[in-house]
Formats: C-alpha cells, structure tokens, sequence
C-alpha cells in the first residue's frame, strides 16, 4: 500500500534492538502492525485480510479499535 500512495509509509523496526519501542506499541509478538498510532493487529496475515486489517483501523476515526497500550 506504502508504494501505491504518498500518503501511506512504512517502517520496520526490530523489536529486540529497539526495547524502548517495542516496550511503547505493546509489541509481545511479531509482526506486529500499528497503524497511525491508535490501534495495531498481530500476525503474519494473508495480503487481504492484512489490507481490510489496516484499511479498516484508519477509518477508524473513533479510535475503537485494538488500543494501543
């Protein structure tokens, strides 16, 4: 998705040297995917359900979905 538009980015961070980040986004597995900040799934997911996961918790303006810790 981060290619097909600008106003999409993506960041890899490795958790184990990352501690402080890991610690702040809750991260007990991998992969972890936040999305801006407000609400984040866990698991490697087929390319559909991981862009109706992310597409679905950027709409999501009433921040109710999984909240970040």
């Amino acid at each position: 998705m981060a290619i097909a538009s600008p106003l999409v980015s993506a960041k890899t961070v490795e958790a184990n040297e990352f501690p402080a980040l890991s610690q702040r986004f809750g991260v007990q597995g991998v992969p972890r995917t936040v999305v801006n900040e407000r609400g984040a799934f866990v698991g490697a997911l087929p390319e559909p359900q991981f862009v109706d996961s992310v597409l679905r918790l950027a709409a999501d303006t009433n921040g109710k979905g999984q909240a970040l810790p």
